[in-house]
């Protein structure tokens, strides 16, 4: 099962508890960055594009338990750079599986078979490991040969030790639909992890290559394309998303995203307004949802967003309408996803506000304040 049956009880649970208070927005999935630095440097990557002194920054573990108690959300999702670098990740992820969270670690693999020895398999932690295709297309997305063997070893060495293993793959518009269905029955059938996370790349901003990302036509297109290929093998291809998220990738749904669902905690504080758009932080999760204009975000809202189908805006969306509408969720699980005929209407672009380049000199100012944090505490030691 790729969402272990006492996750999607406890996030419905969830979702209906803070819909009986009459909240508005509140969190699904906490995005726990621990640290930016990586051990890979993905051309389609806007992360890792810092100075040393914040790539060798952490969260400590204190820190890091104290964002899964402030934010409350019953997953938390440990992205980065390469959470596995962290020193004490093995803490972090004991002290949030101690909690009663969903863990899911997300790793390159690269490490992930040297350091298994550090966990424990437990319904609350999956591995998410990152493999954008076959070898092939894997090696050339993360720009370095031999790191799709390397990941798929760790995946064999984890799944014999009774770890859930997830893979998390991203795809561009040199992907093709026979590419990805491929890929897809390689992880069920060779690899035979719990589920596969799929998404169309985001245009980070400071991404090395800004030539591959998908358009949201391209990106509807191709998720058809790859679905209608499926058709006879969709019942082997196991998601660790919603059916209706899934349904809104082939252009079935016409959803807004979600962006306070996935917040997002790092080394800087409480990332506004989302994990792709670092455009200002607070300094607690309250903060970030009082106190952000959510609604100056959002595809036709700003022209950032105005290509991204990721799921970690547009999941939060999905799920909390599986939940509001089951019978429309089984209704496109039953029949499958529809691969012909009029796509959703289309968020008008005409009215989005234009592209506002902020994060130099953001970054520069946190920087300047948390150097002089750092010595105003040495000196006063």
């Amino acid at each position: 099962m790729p969402v272990p049956l006492i996750q999607q009880i406890r996030v419905g649970a969830y979702i209906l508890g803070q819909k009986l208070k009459g909240q508005a927005r509140y969190p699904l999935v906490l995005m726990l960055e621990p640290l930016f630095r990586c051990n890979l440097a993905c051309p389609g990557c806007g992360k890792i594009d810092y100075e040393d002194d914040i790539l060798n920054r952490r969260l400590s573990v204190a820190e890091c338990l104290q964002a899964v108690d402030e934010c409350g959300a019953p997953v938390v999702s440990i992205p980065g750079g390469e959470p596995l670098l962290h020193k004490e990740i093995d803490r972090i992820v004991a002290g949030i599986v101690a909690r009663k969270k969903f863990v899911y670690l997300c790793t390159n693999g690269l490490l992930l078979e040297k350091k298994l020895d550090l966990f424990t398999p437990s319904p609350y932690l999956t591995f998410s490991v990152h493999l954008d295709g076959l070898e092939a297309e894997h090696d050339r997305a993360v720009d370095q040969p031999g790191t799709f063997k390397r990941a798929v070893a760790a995946i064999r060495a984890a799944k014999a030790k009774g770890f859930r293993v997830n893979v998390n793959c991203t795809l561009f518009n040199h992907t093709t639909a026979e590419q990805a269905a491929d890929f897809f029955d390689f992880a069920m059938s060779d690899l035979n992890v719990e589920g596969i996370t799929v998404s169309p790349g985001f245009a980070y901003e400071r991404a090395p290559d800004q030539e591959h990302f998908l358009g949201r036509t391209r990106t509807k297109n191709l998720f058809r394309d790859i679905f209608r290929l499926g058709q006879r093998r969709m019942s082997r291809w196991r998601f660790s998303q919603s059916t209706l998220f899934m349904d809104f990738l082939a252009g079935n749904q016409a959803y807004r995203c979600t962006p306070w669902g996935n917040p997002t905690r790092n080394v800087f504080g409480w990332q506004k307004p989302c994990y792709l758009l670092g455009e200002g932080y607070a300094r607690s999760f309250r903060e970030l949802m009082d106190e952000t204009n959510w609604e100056s975000y959002g595809t036709g809202n700003y022209e950032k967003c105005a290509d991204c189908m990721v799921h970690c805006g547009y999941e939060p969306t999905a799920v909390t309408d599986t939940v509001s509408r089951p019978l429309a969720a089984l209704s496109v699980f039953l029949k499958g996803i529809r691969t012909e005929g009029p796509m959703a209407p289309e968020i008008p672009l005409d009215r989005q506000r234009p592209a506002e380049y902020v994060f130099e000199n953001l970054v520069e100012r946190l920087s300047r304040e948390a150097k002089a944090g750092a010595e105003a505490q040495s000196d006063a030691a």
